[in-house]
């Protein structure tokens, strides 16, 4: 009798590792790993569509983010193809076009300064450090 339960004992323990074997080796290393790329969305408040030379306009913008990730950075970079301005983080140096900057927040103000007594536009592209990116188009009528 003694000879049948340390069979038994055996025979169970050698059915727990098969089934833990099962387990482990049907888990999928994509469902272990940890989502870090979230898509995200820009918000723009409206702006004014007239501006004057010499003239600043607040542009406040919101990042929202599909997903929180804690090591996420955002970036900034801006081109004016219409007029001459300034565009800058609150009261931060104007920033130069085409050049990257890293934003500390995601929710911000920009500061537009029309330095032209014609129309002015310009695009920004807000990026995240996954390559993730959106544009945003701004277009002021000269009132001068």
């Amino acid at each position: 009798m003694k000879r049948f339960l340390n069979r038994n004992k055996f025979v169970w323990l050698l059915l727990l590792v098969f089934a833990s074997a099962i387990t482990l080796s049907s888990c999928d290393k994509e469902e272990l790993d940890i989502q870090q790329n979230y898509p995200f969305e820009v918000k723009v408040m409206p702006v004014p569509g007239d501006i004057s030379n010499g003239q600043t306009v607040e542009i406040r913008i919101t990042i929202e983010r599909s997903g929180n990730f804690s090591d996420a950075g955002y970036f900034i970079r801006y081109f004016q193809y219409d007029g001459q301005g300034t565009l800058r983080y609150y009261s931060e140096p104007p920033y130069m076009p085409n050049d990257l900057y890293q934003l500390p927040a995601t929710q911000f103000r920009l500061y537009y300064t029309s330095q032209s007594t014609v129309s002015q536009s310009f695009d920004i592209w807000i990026s995240d450090n996954f390559g993730n990116e959106k544009q945003v188009s701004f277009e002021f009528n000269n009132v001068d």
